[in-house]
């Protein structure tokens, strides 16, 4: 897979993360919405700290994944992990996990101690479960029927 880094987002980023939000097939047309909303803060908005967006590419500076994370307000170290997304095209190359590290070790950087991330319980998200317990986070909290009935919250933390 040659070359690959994971640098800061750019404008020219954006058309290629919604598509490779929408190849995921895994969020609902509102999910990306709201994804969108953070991409388009984060590139209008330099200077602002709630939302840090990084991207995952390859040697010609193609995005094939993304991760977006901030700090949790009114607490000290603790950060939300937003997004992390990778094109189902590149999935099973550890580009999920490689983004999840940077992000731990960006949030150490920034004297965090620990990460919190939300997800469904819906059988489509197994996988995402499942690699977020393999990457040493622990369920910490489960709301029922959060999202709608039958599609509960789940958090996740890991602390560092």
């Amino acid at each position: 897979m040659g070359k690959m880094k994971i640098r800061p987002i750019l404008q020219a980023d954006k058309h290629r993360l919604r598509e490779i939000l929408n190849r995921a097939q895994i969020f609902s047309p509102e999910e990306i919405d709201v994804a969108m909303e953070l991409i388009d803060i984060v590139l209008a908005r330099p200077g602002q700290k709630d939302y840090e967006i990084s991207c995952f590419v390859d040697e010609e500076n193609l995005p094939l994944g993304y991760i977006c994370f901030g700090p949790i307000p009114m607490t000290k170290g603790a950060f939300d992990l937003y997004w992390i997304v990778v094109d189902p095209q590149y999935q099973g190359n550890k580009i999920g996990s490689r983004l999840l590290d940077f992000l731990e070790e960006r949030v150490k950087s920034l004297n965090g101690r620990m990460i919190l991330v939300d997800t469904s319980s819906l059988p489509s998200y197994e996988k995402t479960q499942r690699f977020y317990r393999n990457k040493g986070y622990q369920e910490v909290a489960r709301i029922p029927d959060f999202y709608w009935p039958g599609n509960d919250r789940i958090t996740y933390c890991k602390k560092l």
